[in-house]
């Protein structure tokens, strides 16, 4: 999650698209209020979390980003040579960003019947398949002939029917 939200953000920043990047953030800070009530709490892989979470945040709230680093590390002046804003922007690797599943939304004429839990680059028929194979899809469909099927990027299939 760290680094997809990394990509993210970077991505988001390069486009100046400023309200999906601010999203992102709350997601990824909801994540890690869940995750301080786990096991990982206090590892490595958390503290990176902490200080990329800060590390995004700087360019859009430099005042917060910079008061929440100098006390994440113990400092009660500021100190500019440790300044949140000397730091290098994080790279992120693309092996972690990779996302194992995605939601696919699955609709009839156009209004949301079911959301399933698929394999990320999931194809047409696949995805097709898995929303057929769905109760509550099943439900909807009973009696009625599916005149077109329009699949969006692995995220949406919605099922036209007549």
């Amino acid at each position: 999650m760290t680094h997809r939200t990394l990509q993210k953000v970077t991505e988001d920043i390069e486009a100046f698209k400023f309200n999906t990047l601010l999203a992102a953030l709350m997601e990824f800070n909801n994540y890690l209020a869940k995750a301080r009530e786990t096991a990982v709490c206090g590892t490595a892989a958390w503290d990176e979390a902490l200080d990329m979470l800060l590390l995004m945040l700087a360019p859009e709230t430099p005042h917060v980003a910079e008061e929440l680093w100098q006390r994440r590390r113990g400092r009660t002046q500021f100190d500019p040579a440790a300044s949140i804003h000397v730091q290098p922007w994080p790279a992120w690797d693309p092996e972690l960003a990779k996302a194992e599943t995605v939601t696919l939304v699955v609709q009839i004429n156009g209004k949301v019947r079911d959301k399933i839990e698929v394999p990320a680059g999931i194809g047409e028929a696949a995805a097709r398949e898995l929303a057929l194979a769905s109760p509550v899809i099943q439900r909807w469909l009973e009696g009625k002939t599916i005149r077109k099927v329009i699949f969006a990027g692995g995220k949406l299939l919605n099922f036209v029917v007549g």
